[in-house]
């Protein structure tokens, strides 16, 4: 199994479409980066402008932390479309070249093989995350500081910087888990479909289709809680002024779990199908 898991890592940072993802995710950071400098003082002074006259804030509010929320706003649609390409791809390119069932001839157990898939996506969509989030610490806090956050969440929440700072790293923390929810829904797909355009197309449109879903009102009382498009932006939550922890943990378990469902489903028809 280990050995199984060192190749896939091997031929995914082999890829040279593996870079450009990671090249692509880093200049999306940077643009946001480059608009909250240009822009984001003015908006932020026409947002605070009336509570100014009656509330004293301290240091500048466009500041680092303010850069880290807006970055966890933005990336959180391109990143797992990224995501979903690359991780897809480890199974749909094999599926396309042959490859597969020349590994399936050396009496490689097709479970193990698609599990080996499905961690090596784990650890690549981590990996892309990490590199992501300590990148956008640094530039983020070098370039503009730190400071207070002030965030717009139904009415406005205010956050001294250190209790600011815990928030943020909570919140990739438990963005981290869609992610790693969107690439498993990928590989899946991958299995199901094996064909690279039509596995993008329909990650592409998984991945829309939760977007739109989210805010979408099924009529179901409290069993929307529990759907899985109503999970994925479980992250905001750190940024409700009062944190309901109940919550926040069953809604991450159950992304979780979702995230193993899919895994399941897809050893389970990648072990009944047949390769050729």
């Amino acid at each position: 199994m280990i050995a199984l898991l060192q190749c896939e890592l091997f031929k995914l940072w082999k890829q040279g479409k593996t870079w450009y993802a990671l090249g692509a995710v880093l200049l999306i950071e940077i643009i946001i980066l480059i608009s909250a400098y240009l822009q984001g003082a003015t908006v932020l002074e026409l947002l605070l402008d009336n509570l100014r006259q009656s509330f004293y804030f301290e240091g500048n509010l466009l500041n680092g932390n303010l850069i880290l929320y807006l970055v966890l706003n933005s990336l959180w649609f391109n990143v797992p479309l990224i995501l979903m390409i690359i991780t897809s791809a480890m199974i749909t390119e094999e599926y396309k070249n042959g490859t597969l069932q020349t590994n399936l001839l050396q009496a490689i157990s097709k479970v193990r093989l698609i599990i080996a898939k499905y961690l090596a996506g784990v650890i690549f969509t981590v990996f892309v995350l990490m590199v992501l989030m300590l990148s956008t610490f640094g530039l983020a806090y070098s370039i503009f500081g730190d400071g207070d956050l002030v965030v717009y969440l139904d009415t406005l929440n205010f956050f001294e910087s250190g209790e600011a700072f815990k928030r943020i790293c909570f919140a990739f923390c438990s963005g981290a888990l869609s992610m790693l929810f969107y690439s498993t829904v990928s590989i899946t797909l991958g299995i199901l479909l094996k064909e690279p355009a039509k596995t993008w197309i329909a990650s592409a449109f998984f991945l829309i289709l939760c977007s739109l879903l989210l805010k979408a009102d099924f009529g179901l009382g409290a069993v929307e809680a529990f759907l899985f498009p109503k999970l994925i932006n479980s992250w905001q939550q750190f940024f409700q002024y009062e944190l309901d922890w109940t919550q926040i943990i069953t809604n991450n378990l159950l992304l979780a779990v979702y995230t193993i469902l899919f895994a399941a489903l897809g050893c389970y028809f990648f072990n009944k199908k047949d390769i050729g």
